[in-house]
């Protein structure tokens, strides 16, 4: 029997116009009510998850989020942070000038904006921060604040420009931080020990779960992870082929009920 349920946003707990539908919705009340613990699992901040915990009321006690692929666990009740990993100003620096090496856009955030350094602002950093709604700034690195703690930075470019880019890091670099790609135009670059597996699994821990209880469901790259740890790893029908791969199980797509599907299938037939 499962007892948390760690849900991707984009891609899949949302459709393509960025809902949950209402057959989602009502499948996340019956697994809550079945005695489930329902954690939204993402790469975004925490400002562009916040309308969709008060929209599917996952700030009760004993509700919690992951947020910025793992960088931050916070309880949604209380807001106490359990887990928050951040990169410092030297990592920015380090970052943004292999950025400007490799000719690729770059963004950042701290723990309420999002950042640009380039004047000409990428069509995918003002996406990013729409979607997100979380607000956008224009500060160049080496005016940031040096005691900065940044939860991720983005490279971000056209698909084909951005793979290039990524073949290119250093494997040194690579070494160094947690890089996965979220998107076909965003690579995210995290500090070493974040990932949505690690923040499921010290939740899980927390929680006093074991590994078998876990469900994860997900459909890009960032969700690899957590796939990989779960009890059941469950993919969207729309994942990436690796996804589709690691998984236990494929579901239908995002603009399908995916979500919903799955829990009735795997969760709600057995608990009762």
């Amino acid at each position: 029997m499962y007892k948390l349920i760690a849900i991707d946003m984009d891609g899949t707990l949302l459709n393509d116009h960025h809902e949950v539908t209402p057959e989602v919705k009502k499948a996340l009340l019956e697994a809550r009510q079945a005695g489930a613990t329902i954690v939204l699992c993402t790469g975004r901040p925490l400002g562009g998850v916040t309308r969709y915990l008060h929209e599917l009321e996952l700030n009760q006690k004993g509700d919690y989020v992951i947020a910025y692929n793992g960088a931050l666990v916070q309880d949604t009740h209380t807001n106490q942070v359990v887990v928050s990993h951040t990169l410092r100003y030297n990592d920015l620096v380090e970052l943004d000038e292999l950025a400007k090496t490799l000719n690729t856009p770059m963004h950042y955030f701290d723990d309420k904006r999002l950042y640009t350094g380039d004047r000409d602002i990428s069509s995918y950093t003002v996406y990013e921060s729409f979607l997100t709604k979380v607000p956008l700034r224009y500060c160049p690195v080496k005016e940031a604040d040096p005691s900065i703690l940044v939860p991720k930075v983005m490279y971000i470019d056209e698909p084909e420009k951005l793979d290039q880019a990524i073949a290119a890091i250093p494997a040194a670099v690579k070494e160094r931080y947690s890089m996965v790609k979220s998107a076909p135009f965003f690579y995210e670059i995290l500090h070493p020990l974040v990932s949505k597996g690690n923040a499921v699994k010290h939740l899980a821990e927390k929680l006093g779960f074991e590994r078998e209880e876990v469900m994860c469901i997900g459909d890009n790259g960032n969700d690899l992870s957590m796939i990989e740890y779960a009890g059941c790893g469950i993919a969207m029908e729309n994942s990436i082929p690796e996804l589709k791969a690691a998984a236990d199980i494929v579901t239908t797509s995002n603009n399908e009920d995916g979500v919903a599907h799955a829990i009735r299938t795997q969760f709600l037939q057995y608990a009762h």
